[in-house]
């Protein structure tokens, strides 16, 4: 398969996506905004603002090409110019409800001139509260999708995510993780075929993740307390994604385009100076699973 086909497939996961997320939500629109890349290429922007359920979101698709930045040559140990192309779909959204999480999803392919190639992505949820039962939940549809390709992916990619949505200045995780992958190439027993498989798999199973936790959880009573602690969990998701997402920091950097990279951001956040939660509250119970190697499954 091309890149183009690939690429191709990746606007139609953006379509699908987002029609699933506009049915769910029952208010929100998605505006789209199409641009391009001085380089070349360049992608569709998609924006859902004010929803019934979701405060704010991106379902976000680029397709870009062009000489590697002398960044990405230095991170891979290259020392001769190559082009490279990169496609993919990131989705972020932020829901107006404490009770509903917060979600994350990646899935991109990245190719080079010289013949390399290699597919990444994840999925991963920040819930406002940690509830047990939504963990589990979302754990075990995960792993189900992982085992349909390789019994060895879900425990693999549940720990690099563990490992990469890590806020090591806080010492804890910036939610209940997921999957996480990278750098996923052909080798003896996987195939471009298969490993694009797999990728669709997880791009696929976006929508009936999220979906499920809007209606379970939309309607779900919450307070002013709820609400102010929603605010300072999303000020830990900006943090992590200033300080340690690795896409966020190479954006920014190398001259990306700004309003797509921080689409990731929350309308509005918060920070308490030295906040401590009351004992025993569901906002110390949440704070207390913010840690990585909690078997969900």
């Amino acid at each position: 398969m091309t890149k183009e086909q690939i690429s191709s497939y990746f606007q139609e996961l953006q379509d699908q996506i987002c029609h699933s997320l506009e049915k769910a939500d029952g208010k929100g629109k998605f505006h789209e905004d199409n641009w391009q890349r001085d380089g070349g290429g360049g992608g569709r922007s998609r924006v859902i603002q004010s929803g019934k359920i979701i405060e704010k979101g991106g379902v976000m698709f680029s397709a870009v090409w062009g000489d590697l930045h002398e960044k990405m040559l230095a991170s891979m140990g290259l020392t001769e110019k190559v082009d490279f192309f990169a496609t993919g779909v990131s989705i972020v959204l932020h829901p107006v409800s404490p009770r509903v999480p917060i979600i994350h999803m990646n899935v991109r392919y990245f190719e080079m001139s010289n013949g390399t190639f290699w597919f990444g992505g994840g999925i991963d949820l920040t819930p406002h509260y940690v509830v047990e039962e939504d963990a589990k939940w979302f754990h075990s549809y995960l792993k189900k999708a992982c085992d349909k390709h390789h019994e060895a992916y879900y425990p693999k990619f549940k720990t690099w995510a563990d490992d990469y949505f890590f806020n090591t200045h806080r010492n804890e995780t910036r939610g209940i993780g997921g999957i996480f992958f990278d750098y996923q190439k052909i080798d003896e027993t996987r195939s471009k075929e298969q490993l694009f498989a797999f990728v669709k798999e997880i791009g696929e199973s976006f929508a009936p993740i999220y979906t499920h936790f809007m209606k379970k959880n939309k309607d779900l009573p919450f307070a002013e307390k709820e609400k102010t602690f929603q605010m300072l969990r999303r000020g830990r998701y900006v943090e992590f994604n200033l300080v340690h997402d690795r896409g966020t920091k190479f954006g920014l950097e190398t001259n990306g385009r700004t309003e797509s990279i921080l689409m990731s951001m929350p309308p509005v956040a918060n920070w308490v100076y030295d906040y401590k939660p009351e004992p025993d509250s569901e906002e110390e119970k949440t704070l207390g699973l913010l840690k990585k190697g909690i078997d969900w499954v």
